[in-house]
């Protein structure tokens, strides 16, 4: 029997409860719910859900530590949050889901409540001793990979080098392979600079950083083009010369996408040893509990999430 995907449900008082019981409940295949099983239930008749859930549909029950009121972020709750992550994680581990996928969370509760959190993406890295792991979202017929993810600006620059670059490189050309099933991907890599740097004029990196990491890629076999000028590596001429496009920080490559796509973009973990994908949007506190949150995103992510787990089973 095929195991189910988890669901995390996500900051309580945000729209994660919402969506993730729409998503669970338009999915025609085993799916665990994770969370609050009063909350999901309000959650579910707001939107207009007939509950029980479908038969496919089960919960796993974690209370929040205090009565949630939608939109009122309360960091009595954020430990919550983190145990359902750590069910959904080691669930995936323990072979009893094959994927998870996860509602918005908010950084700034969590930290609220004590715990130094950055993200999913480093929280994943933490919970499975993974080394390296690299964000990726797909969205609009564009698929962008980060070099860097949750810095300030100014720590940017300083976080790309060339041994960053190789282990995000190797990641991202082997999950393309073995997850989206692409036989040798084509991938583009942004200059971190105006016009990739000008020849130095506008700063040194892609000369003494970047161009020589992607000499190294070619080396090992990588299909590797740049360092190229992000401002006209994101028109759909270069775009469809790509499968995926490497961009060196968050605000350098995820506006483009969500502009493209956004509400029904997914995010992907790559490197690790187990799928998992998320929604390209956050909390939206002020939508909570009226039931009128757009779903597209999550409904998006579980069905790439079952894709990507039938590869996985089917090369394993």
């Amino acid at each position: 029997m095929t195991a189910p995907i988890a669901i995390t449900s996500g900051e309580p008082a945000g729209i994660g409860p919402e969506i993730a019981v729409a998503a669970a409940a338009a999915a025609h295949w085993p799916t665990v719910l994770l969370g609050d099983a009063q909350l999901l239930r309000e959650a579910a008749l707001a939107s207009g859900i007939a509950w029980p859930l479908p038969r496919w549909v089960a919960i796993e029950h974690i209370a929040t530590a205090v009565p949630v009121v939608a939109g009122r972020l309360d960091a009595r709750n954020a430990h919550r949050v983190l145990q359902m992550l750590d069910a959904a994680i080691d669930g995936c581990l323990q072979g009893r889901y094959r994927a998870m996928v996860t509602a918005p969370v908010h950084k700034g509760v969590i930290n609220d409540a004590g715990v130094p959190f950055t993200g999913h993406t480093e929280y994943l890295a933490e919970r499975t001793n993974t080394p390296h792991v690299v964000m990726l979202l797909a969205g609009g017929g564009m698929r962008v990979a980060l070099a860097t993810t949750h810095l300030p600006l100014a720590q940017v620059a300083g976080a790309i080098t060339a041994a960053s670059l190789a282990a995000t490189l190797d990641v991202l050309n082997h999950d393309l392979q073995a997850r989206f099933g692409i036989a040798r991907p084509r991938i583009g890599v942004a200059g971190l600079n105006p016009h990739a740097g000008e020849g130095g004029h506008l700063g040194r990196e892609e000369i003494d950083v970047i161009a020589p990491a992607l000499a190294a890629a070619r080396a090992r076999g990588i299909d590797v083009a740049g360092p190229l000028p992000a401002d006209t590596l994101f028109v759909p001429a270069m775009l469809a010369r790509f499968d995926a496009v490497l961009a060196m920080y968050h605000d350098q490559g995820l506006p483009v996408l969500k502009h493209a796509s956004f509400g029904h973009g997914v995010n992907v973990t790559l490197g690790l040893p187990l799928v998992r994908t998320s929604v390209d949007h956050g909390t939206a506190l002020d939508l909570a509990g009226k039931g009128t949150a757009d779903a597209g995103s999550m409904k998006a992510a579980l069905a790439l999430a079952d894709r990507l787990a039938a590869r996985s089973r089917a090369q394993s």
